[in-house]
C-alpha cells in the first residue's frame, strides 16, 4: 500500500484514533515531543516498516499495519496528526475546566444551603 491509496477521509480517522487514544491517556506533550523529533525521519521509519511487513505478517493479518506504514510515508501526515493531537488535548482541557468550575459551583451552593 502506497500513501496515495489512503483517501484523505482514512488519513482523518487514522489521525483522530491516535489523537483520542494519546490525550486518553495525557500523553499529549511527550507525544507531540517524540512526532517532531522523528518527523526527519518518518520515511526511513516507513521503509523499515515495509521491510519488516512479511514478519509482522506471519504474527498478524491486520490491515492497520499497512495503513501505517502509508501514513508514515508523507511527512504531511505526521504534522496533520501533531495539528490533531493539540486540538483533542485543547479540547480536553476545555472540558477539564468546565467541570472543575461546575465542582466548585456545587460544592459553594452545598455549603451555602447546609448553613
Amino acid at each position: 500500500m502506497f500513501a496515495s491509496d489512503l483517501t484523505e477521509k482514512r488519513k482523518a480517522e487514522l489521525c483522530t484514533k491516535i489523537a483520542e487514544k494519546v490525550v486518553r491517556f495525557r500523553l499529549s506533550p511527550l507525544a507531540i515531543l517524540m512526532i517532531e523529533s522523528v518527523k526527519p525521519l518518518s520515511f526511513l521509519g516507513n521503509q523499515l516498516m515495509v521491510f519488516f511487513a512479511p514478519m509482522v505478517g506471519a504474527f498478524t493479518s491486520s490491515p492497520v499495519y499497512e495503513e501505517m506504514t502509508a501514513f508514515l510515508e508523507e511527512r504531511s501526515n505526521l504534522e496533520m496528526l501533531i495539528q490533531k493531537i493539540e486540538e483533542m488535548e485543547n479540547e480536553w482541557v476545555k472540558k477539564e475546566k468546565e467541570t472543575k468550575e461546575a465542582r466548585r459551583k456545587a460544592r459553594r451552593e452545598k455549603r451555602g444551603k447546609s448553613k
